[in-house]
């Protein structure tokens, strides 16, 4: 009977050391993928930060090209337009 108790408890060390040694790898790849899981999110921060920069250059840039000094600029030299005179206007009624 002494020799089947001390299996059982030799058993249930070598299980419990098992489960430990199993946990331990468990805990060991979680924290590994939380890091690459941050360090990717401090890379598309990164970009993100880049793309909003890049977003208010080019708002900027538009509202350059689309200003009514540079438009008017365009009409006149490219598309030969200019303001009408006064008499050159014609009115439309209903």
């Amino acid at each position: 009977m002494a020799i089947t108790q001390s299996w059982k408890q030799r058993n249930w060390v070598i299980a419990l050391v098992a489960i430990n040694i199993i946990s331990a790898a468990g805990i060991s790849y979680c924290v590994h993928a939380s890091r690459n899981i941050v360090a990717e999110l401090q890379a598309l921060k990164q970009e993100n930060n880049a793309l909003e920069v890049e977003w208010g250059q080019l708002l900027l840039e538009q509202s350059a090209w689309g200003s009514y000094a540079r438009v008017e600029k365009v009409a006149m030299s490219q598309l030969k337009m200019k303001v009408p005179e006064a008499n050159e206007m014609i009115m439309v009624g209903p």
